[in-house]
């Protein structure tokens, strides 16, 4: 937009702040190459234009606003004579994209003095080639450290994550792999036993019977239920007794996986029914191998669905299957990402998950809000583990109006008074060199924030930190996602 060209006053430029200790004809040089023009409330230029001049408050109101999201936001505000504008970069050349980085519109009627952006880089490197060379290496040497910085931050992020990962399929793996081991040595002493009731005078009757009893064995292996620690002592005590009654040696060693069969002395008297005295110990340890092989088994399957889950679990987090913005369950966003981090938060960390399950789901970007997550269960981690005591870490959910709200409590000695207007700001942390970068909360409010408009924010007293994240139930996309399939 084009103003109402008007004279130019080298009086005027000279006492504008920003010209003032230039000599004379610098200042003509000014008036000469630019130009003074007036403009009535409305748009002056618009972020992403090409910049092409440079602009310096007269007299006026204007406002400077960046574009997030589908909303325009005023970043400042000012009637300041000397106040400028626009393209004053332009002195970096080619080496940056020469776009306007806001939009410029004027409140009340302004007067600028507006110079071409080619004319104010080529003043800028004759007049002050020093401070070019200075602000040249300002810019690009503070880019060059947030990227860094933000590669450092991911790099970070993706190793804990793996190590998290590696740990917990670890667990699995090793325990499927020992209950193969041991199976294949209960297959090896079932094979050798029955070679040894074979052997021995069995009727055949007696021999269905067992293998009856083995079958039903089998099954209630598969439904055998958890017993408390008294519970299963007293019951090994009893199996022991009636083992060492029925002559058959080292009970004690016997009654234990029987238990967690799920099996009693009624079961132990079906087999003593069917067999002779004299071949009871061979029929119960041929039985034992039996039940030592379905719990083996019931190991390995236990251990390869954790397996399972937790491949689920990983591909949930990374959404590297999905559209990046989807109708998606927050709930299992937070399973999965309390399952990625599981390693860092420990055992002294005790997790609470106090989900209201019946909220709807939301359209998000999933991917973007595990990252928030992390983050923020990071922040809580690392406030719990700087004390030397046990902590608890809550997860909560619920609806709050036309609101989705997740909150993360932490039981750590909470944020200080003096910090918490800085917390979300970029490259502020409060964690010790080389541990963190101060980057995390902002990420966290640009995607809560900008991206999802929703909202952040935080509570903190010693004992009691909430971080509450808040988040539309509806979308305002007039196209708003479809539920994956």
């Amino acid at each position: 937009m084009n103003g109402r060209p008007m004279p130019c006053s080298q009086e005027e430029l000279g006492s504008l702040f920003l010209f003032e200790k230039l000599a004379p004809d610098q200042i003509a040089l000014l008036c000469r190459e630019g130009r003074v023009e007036e403009f009535e409330p409305g748009p002056v230029y618009g972020e992403g234009d090409p910049a092409t001049c440079f602009y310096v408050l007269l007299e006026g109101t204007i406002a400077l606003s960046r574009r997030i999201g589908d909303y325009d936001v005023e970043i400042n505000r000012s009637s300041s004579r000397g106040v400028y504008a626009g393209a004053f970069q332009a002195y970096l050349g080619d080496r940056l994209r020469q776009v306007y980085n806001s939009s410029l519109r004027v409140i009340e009627p302004a007067r600028f003095f507006v110079l071409p952006a080619e004319t104010f880089a080529a003043i800028m490197r004759e007049w002050f080639p020093m401070a070019v060379h200075l602000l040249e290496g300002l810019f690009f040497g503070t880019k060059s450290a947030q990227e860094a910085v933000g590669q450092r931050e991911r790099l970070l992020a993706l190793g804990s994550l793996s190590a998290g990962l590696t740990h917990e399929l670890n667990n699995p793996a090793a325990a499927a792999v020992r209950a193969t081991s041991a199976l294949r040595e209960r297959v090896a002493g079932m094979r050798h036993k029955l070679g040894v009731i074979a052997a021995r005078p069995y009727r055949r009757d007696s021999l269905e019977t067992l293998i009856d009893v083995q079958e039903r064995t089998a099954e209630r292996v598969a439904k055998a239920t958890t017993l408390s620690p008294l519970e299963a002592s007293d019951r090994e005590d009893t199996l022991s007794d009636w083992l060492d009654d029925h002559g058959i040696g080292d009970g004690w060693q016997l009654a234990p996986t029987f238990v967690q069969a799920g099996l009693d002395t009624d079961w132990l008297d079906q087999i003593a029914a069917a067999v002779d005295r004299d071949t009871l110990e061979g029929a119960v340890r041929w039985l034992n191998y039996t039940v030592e092989t379905e719990l083996l088994m019931n190991e390995i399957e236990e251990s390869t669905t954790r397996v399972s889950a937790l491949v689920a679990a990983a591909k949930q987090y990374s959404q590297l299957d999905r559209a990046p913005y989807q109708v998606a369950n927050v709930h299992e966003l937070l399973d999965s990402t309390l399952l990625m981090v599981s390693a860092k938060i420990g055992p002294h960390i005790t997790v609470v998950k106090d989900y209201d399950r019946s909220l709807p789901k939301i359209p998000a970007y999933p991917s973007e809000l595990n990252q928030v997550w992390t983050n923020l269960i990071d922040n809580a981690v690392s406030a719990m583990n700087s004390t030397d005591a046990d902590g608890t870490l809550t997860v909560r959910t619920a609806r709050e109006g036309d609101h989705l709200l997740v909150e993360f409590c932490d039981t750590g000695p909470g944020i200080p008074a003096e910090i918490r207007e800085r917390i979300f700001d970029p490259f502020f942390t409060t964690k010790p060199v080389g541990e963190g970068t101060g980057l995390g909360l902002d990420i966290s409010w640009r995607i809560v924030v900008n991206k999802h408009k929703g909202d952040l924010r935080f509570h903190s007293v010693p004992g009691d930190t909430r971080f509450q994240v808040r988040l539309p139930l509806a979308s305002a996309d007039p196209h708003p996602p479809q539920e994956p399939s």
